[in-house]
C-alpha cells in the first residue's frame, strides 16, 4: 500500500471554522496529507495555513489553484508563505482551471491554458528559489520580481494534468501530476504518460453508503457538472468513454439537464465515484493504488448513512491493519 493517504480539507459538511478538531485528528488517524481545493468555496491557501498549525507534521497541498486568477507574483507570495509555515511539507498544486472559473467568475482571460501553466511553473521555480525574475514568457512578462523573503525550502510544484501533453510537462518540469474523476482502471494509462518516477495524485470522491440508488442519483449531478467541461470531456474521450458519454453531452448542450443526468450509465457512475460500506470503499481505493496511484486524496461527500466525520475516521489507513 502507498505510504501517502490524503484527505480533502475543509470538509463538505462544515466550514473551515468548524473543521479544526477533525483536521487535528488526521495525523493520528494515519492520514499523511491534507489537500485543499479552489472553485467557489474556500480559497486554496487559507485552509492549508490553518492546517499547518492544527495538524503539525502533515503534508499540505493545493489541488489546485488556477494560474489565471492570480498574478504570478501573488502566487509566489502565497506559496512562500505556506512554505514558511510548513517547511518541506507544502506542495503547490497549480493548473489551468476552466473558462467558467477564470472568465465568468473571476473576470480573467482563459487563453493558451497549456502555455500559461508552463510559463507560471517556470516563473515560480525561479521566484521561489529566491531569484530576481525579469523575463518575457509566451503568456506574460515579469519585470524585476523578487520575493522579499524566499522560503528556506522551496515547495514542490505539481500540475493539474488530464491529457498527454500536460502530463508530460508535469513529468519533465514539475514534481508531480494531479488528476481527477478517473477509475482505477484508468490509472495505468495516465501513469504511462508520466513514467514511474513522477508522483501521481488524484482526488477520489467517496460516499460511505450502501444505498446505491441514492448515491448514483446524487453522483450524476456531480459528474454532469464536471464532465461537460471541455477539458474533462476531452479527458474522458481520451480514456475511452467518448461514445458512452455522448448522449449526456448532447442532452446537456440542448439544455435538457434531466435527460443528461439519465444518460449517464450506472457503470460510469460506479467507475468514477467510490461508494459502499467503509470496507468496500477502502478496497476500491486500494485498487487505485495497486494500479499505480501514489497519493489518493479522499473527498468524502455527504448523502450517505454515515456522517462525514465518521467516514473520515472509517476510511483512515490505520484501519487497514
Amino acid at each position: 500500500m502507498t505510504r501517502n493517504w490524503g484527505m480533502t480539507i475543509p470538509f463538505y459538511d462544515r466550514s473551515l471554522a468548524k473543521s479544526q478538531e477533525l483536521i487535528a485528528e488526521l495525523p493520528g488517524l494515519g492520514y499523511t496529507d491534507a489537500w485543499s481545493a479552489e472553485v467557489n468555496g474556500n480559497d486554496g491557501f487559507v485552509p492549508l495555513a490553518m492546517a499547518s498549525q492544527w495538524a503539525p507534521g502533515i503534508r499540505l497541498g493545493s489541488a489546485i489553484v488556477p494560474v489565471s486568477t492570480r498574478g504570478p507574483g501573488l502566487l509566489a507570495m502565497s506559496a512562500a508563505t505556506l512554505a514558511d509555515l510548513a517547511p518541506g511539507r507544502f506542495v503547490l498544486g497549480i493548473g489551468s482551471s476552466s473558462p467558467a472559473i477564470v472568465e465568468r467568475w473571476n473576470a480573467g482571460e482563459f487563453a493558451k491554458p497549456y502555455a500559461r501553466t508552463r510559463d507560471t511553473l517556470r516563473f515560480l521555480r525561479r521566484a521561489l528559489a529566491g531569484e530576481k525574475v525579469s523575463e518575457r514568457y509566451e503568456t506574460f512578462e515579469i519585470k524585476g520580481f523578487k520575493l522579499e523573503r524566499a522560503p528556506k525550502t522551496a515547495p514542490k510544484i505539481v500540475l493539474a494534468a488530464l491529457r498527454p501533453r500536460m502530463l508530460r510537462l508535469a513529468a519533465e518540469e514539475a514534481d508531480g501530476a494531479i488528476t481527477n474523476w478517473l477509475a482505477p482502471e484508468d490509472v495505468p494509462k495516465v501513469r504511462a504518460e508520466i513514467g514511474p518516477g513522477t508522483e501521481l495524485i488524484a482526488r477520489l470522491f467517496v460516499c460511505v453508503s450502501e444505498d446505491t440508488d441514492k448515491v448514483r442519483e446524487m453522483a450524476r449531478w456531480m459528474l454532469a457538472s464536471y464532465l461537460t467541461v471541455p477539458a474533462y470531456a476531452a479527458f474522458h474521450d481520451w480514456l475511452g468513454r467518448g461514445e458512452v458519454l455522448r448522449p449526456m453531452h448532447e442532452a446537456w448542450a440542448a439544455g435538457d439537464r434531466q435527460a443528461a443526468l439519465k444518460a449517464i450509465p450506472d457503470e460510469v457512475v460506479d467507475a468514477l465515484v467510490v461508494h459502499g460500506d467503509a470496507a468496500t470503499c477502502r478496497a476500491r481505493i486500494r485498487r487505485y493504488v495497486d494500479n499505480g496511484l501514489d497519493t489518493p486524496v479522499l473527498a468524502p461527500i455527504p448523502g450517505g448513512e454515515v456522517p462525514i466525520e465518521q467516514a473520515v475516521r472509517d476510511l483512515a489507513p490505520v484501519r487497514e491493519d
